[in-house]
């Protein structure tokens, strides 16, 4: 059954910006600036994989782009039930984008498990793609369906495409010597080759990705080839899908360079190893795997050819611990958690405060508390990130705002930790985690030099004239301690958590030395150079300027500039500005916020940078706030925002 209203292309989301027409008897070419398509199925049916490679070919094409993964938080809920769907969503497009869309422009929905729990975020007069074979009475059953959702009407307001997806996948594939199972498994090839003929989308990169792939099992790789040119050639063949549509390459939205679809774990690795190699310094990594962190674990060890160390550890503790042990001997030390982690390694960060020592502490946000959302995304870590650690114990806070950007904020946290000899605790969540976008390979000669100079002997003289090592002794600029390699000759000192006397490091319980130091560090961590906070606000200047600020930190960056988008191109005026440090903030942070009458904070949290921003700059500013495991939408920013402005 096929329901007929309106095509995507007629969506207020998405516009239709040329129409080509092939000869009598051809399909319709319809051309769009943009598209969202979600793909929905059992955590078996590869829509991970699915997703990433229309994704790859899309981003070689030259669309602009931005993804969403979503998993299941189950590690294999049972098939076919609503716990057990994952989904992958991409949004394309011939121009600059932010987001992975708020609605999908195209569903395909593998069973009726990914049929129901998408549907309430499909709008009307979409496409939807459903596996006709895997709606048997039982499978609906299983998600609550009284009746056949293809049959009884519910679907009318869409434009539905009933595919027997398994059938015509195990008919494609009856030449190879698979069992029917085996053959079911390339049933998201076909689906792939069937979307990559409808947005036509590059197929050379998929089918050298199968052929590597399953290098070591020719058959299973000449089967998923097969299923995938089957789907390609059921779009061409069928009567049910009679226009396909074409996506210009953002050819105007990028600056001249090399560019590749980059996720924000494999852009924080990248971001790593560059600054391991500009400081020339070898990179550690100390490490227990967590979601959604493990990954930078798993690319960081590929890459021994760099001088990176990855230790996988028997649990956080001994991670972070030996991170810090790689930094005492150095080091560029790095360990990668997540909000759980954290809570883990306070104490050790807490030491590596008072050590003074270049520690990363990478923290991919997820859901909490405790064990939590292990697969959702969640901002809800700022606090601890904060204050989380007994006694005085100041660090550094740096968020990425988008997955290409965690490459550079990577590069500014080791900057940081180099400088001012602390550990910096790096902000990044699952969203920008998972997510991926086109990113420019920079020039070396643009990464900035990070080499840092090693203690090599006496740095102070007593009163008889004696020249010894202080390891205390500050740089007057940064307040930075001197850093110091175990075994250079004279530079013998006391290491360990008990407090240390000013200049010469030995254990001191004296009040006055503690008050003295606790302020010292935290002076040090105040007075790190970070930029100034940049504004944007075209009204600045004009007369009518605008009195509402949007401030945000860290992944909300693409839903919120969406948003305001939105907002100006309907004659609204709204300024908008993001913060990459949190400590300490920028110094013209205070006035920046004093030039508008409201400032409005949305957060993955319950107002975490809205409360040290309250506490801070006694200012009045409203907390927009969502904790449901996923990322604002554009058009629900742009509501409340409107809100604010009116309000």
């Amino acid at each position: 059954m096929t329901s007929k209203v309106s095509s995507p292309t007629e969506q207020a989301d998405e516009a239709v910006v040329g129409e080509q027409r092939k000869p009598p008897g051809a399909k319709d070419v319809r051309r769009l600036d943009r598209v969202i398509i979600r793909f929905a199925g059992d955590s078996g049916d590869g829509m991970q994989l699915t997703g990433d490679r229309f994704t790859s070919e899309t981003a070689s094409f030259g669309n602009d782009l931005s993804t969403l993964p979503n998993f299941p938080a189950e590690i294999r809920a049972p098939a076919g039930t609503l716990p057990g769907v994952s989904s992958f969503q991409l949004h394309f497009a011939d121009h600059d984008i932010l987001t992975p869309g708020d609605a999908p422009n195209v569903l395909v929905a593998m069973n009726p498990a990914a049929l129901k729990a998408n549907m309430a975020d499909v709008p009307r007069g979409a496409e939807i793609i459903v596996n006709t074979d895997e709606f048997t009475k039982r499978a609906m059953q299983k998600v609550g369906y009284a009746t056949n959702p293809l049959e009884d009407g519910s679907l009318d307001g869409y434009n539905v495409h009933p595919v027997p997806l398994t059938t015509m996948t195990v008919e494609a594939l009856k030449e190879f010597e698979l069992s029917r199972k085996e053959a079911e498994r390339s049933k998201n090839m076909f689906a792939l080759g069937l979307l990559s003929w409808m947005y036509h989308r590059p197929t050379e990169g998929t089918e050298k990705f199968l052929r590597t792939k399953f290098a070591k099992k020719p058959e299973i790789a000449a089967a998923n080839l097969a299923a995938f040119r089957a789907g390609w050639n059921f779009g061409e063949t069928t009567e049910d899908f009679a226009v396909s549509y074409e996506v210009a390459p953002a050819s105007k939205t990028f600056p001249t360079g090399t560019y590749r679809n980059i996720s924000g774990n494999l852009a924080l690795s990248y971001g790593l190893i560059a600054a391991s190699r500009q400081a020339d310094l070898p990179l550690y990594l100390g490490s227990y795997p967590i979601t959604p962190a493990s990954d930078i674990l798993h690319e960081l060890s590929k890459h021994k050819n760099f001088g990176v160390r990855t230790f996988q550890a028997e649990d956080e503790i001994a991670g972070i611990g030996a991170a810090l042990g790689a930094a005492f001997g150095g080091s560029l030390a790095v360990t990668t958690t997540s909000g759980p982690g954290v809570a883990l390694k306070s104490e050790t960060i807490g030491l590596a405060v008072s050590l003074e020592l270049p520690l990363l502490v990478i923290d991919i946000q997820r859901g909490g508390p405790s064990t939590g959302l292990p697969t959702k995304t969640e901002q809800a870590d700022l606090l601890q990130a904060m204050y989380g650690r007994n006694g005085e114990a100041p660090v550094p806070i740096v968020a990425p705002r988008t997955p290409a950007d965690c490459f550079d904020a990577a590069m500014e946290a080791a900057r940081i930790a180099l400088t001012y000899r602390t550990p910096v605790l790096l902000l990044s969540d699952g969203y920008l985690a998972n997510g991926s976008e086109p990113w420019r390979v920079p020039d070396t000669d643009e990464l900035p030099d990070l080499r840092v100079q090693f203690a090599q002997g006496p740095n102070h003289t007593l009163d008889d004239g004696t020249e010894v090592f202080w390891p205390y002794k500050r740089d007057p600029q940064t307040l930075a301690r001197p850093w110091a390699i175990p075994g250079t000759p004279g530079l013998e000192h006391r290491i360990g958590g008990i407090e240390k006397q000013d200049g010469s490091g030995n254990i001191s319980y004296d009040p006055a030395n503690h008050d003295f130091m606790v302020r010292t560090r935290q002076a040090k961590i105040d007075g790190i150079d970070v930029p100034d906070l940049e504004v944007d606000d075209p009204t600045a200047g004009t007369g009518t300027a605008a009195n509402t600020l949007v401030l945000g930190w860290g992944s909300t960056y693409g839903p919120i500039t969406a948003a305001v988008r939105r907002l100006r191109t309907a004659g609204e005026q709204i300024a908008q500005a993001h913060l990459r440090h949190l400590n300490p903030f920028p110094r013209n942070l205070g006035a920046v916020l004093k030039r508008y009458d409201k400032v409005v904070i949305p957060e993955m949290n319950l107002g975490q940078l809205a409360t040290l921003v309250r506490a801070k700059y006694l200012v009045d500013a409203h907390s927009y706030n969502q904790v449901n495991g996923m990322p604002f939408k554009a058009e629900q920013l742009a509501a409340a925002l409107k809100e604010a402005i009116d309000g």
